[in-house]
């Protein structure tokens, strides 16, 4: 039940997650744009791959 519940409990300190917000945003934008990344180069790649194939595939419909 914790892992419903985490994001919604109260901070003793709040000092603490002042500090540490932006490091933690940062890191999440870093993370997301990593992900973002790999899915582009996973896409081009697989792109390519196809254009490969239909360009060897393209004289036998001749």
């Amino acid at each position: 039940m914790t892992m419903l519940t985490q994001g919604f409990e109260r901070n003793t300190y709040p000092q603490a997650t002042t500090k540490t917000a932006p490091r933690a945003l940062l890191a999440a934008v870093r993370r997301f744009c990593k992900g973002a990344a790999i899915v582009l180069a996973a896409g081009t790649l697989l792109a390519g791959v196809i254009a490969l194939k239909a360009a060897i595939y393209m004289p036998h419909l001749q």
